[in-house]
């Protein structure tokens, strides 16, 4: 006699990679409380099978990401769902040139594309400090890759955590526990919206 399932245990679980660098990857943190755990977790509670791979790799330029994109996406074995495309804090951090990290961004986003691969892009905005210049060039990367490439844009990633002393940990740039709650809560309507 066959085995027979219960509708919810039919249900397929989906696979979101979150791919990016040291603010996907949970620096400084345990790994219940990075981006990825703490994602998971909030889908599942809101009722979205869901598996969240973390693909951050600290350090990480746009250039180090598209590196190892194809590598990435072949570890996972199966076709992700969702990639949430997190990169480019570092590049900016470097005051790299912001035509390479545009250029590097594009060729993920056609690469994923290529794959039939739904993608959120999340933003990232220049630091004041770098000149209003580097800031105004850096800042509309984001916007232009989102319109060319036709995928949703979550415009900061950071939002409602950067500088905010409380939600980050000593060295004043990376999320803290809470500070990545912050980011989950913020983020998850625009990933719920995706799967579904």
């Amino acid at each position: 006699m066959g085995l027979v399932l219960a509708g919810p245990a039919l249900a397929a679980e989906k696979l979101v990679l979150a791919f990016g660098d040291s603010l996907t990857a949970g620096y400084g943190l345990r790994p219940a409380e990075s981006f990825p755990a703490q994602l998971q977790a909030a889908l599942r509670r809101s009722g979205v099978a869901a598996r969240v791979h973390n693909g951050g790799v600290s350090g990480d330029t746009a250039a180090a990401g598209r590196a190892r994109l194809a590598w990435g996406l072949k570890g996972l074995k199966v076709k992700p769902d969702l990639v949430i495309l997190e990169l480019g804090a570092n590049d900016m951090l470097r005051g790299i040139d912001p035509v390479q990290t545009q250029a590097n961004l594009d060729a993920m986003l056609a690469e994923l594309k290529r794959r039939r691969i739904p993608v959120l892009l999340a933003g990232m905005v220049a630091s004041p400090n770098l000149g209003q210049d580097y800031r105004r060039r850096f800042d509309a990367i984001y916007p232009r890759l989102a319109r060319k490439h036709d995928v949703p844009l979550y415009p900061f990633f950071m939002r409602g955590v950067a500088t905010r002393r409380p939600l980050l940990l000593p060295d004043g740039m990376h999320p803290n526990a809470k500070g990545v709650a912050v980011i989950v809560r913020g983020i998850l309507p625009r990933v719920r919206a995706m799967l579904d």
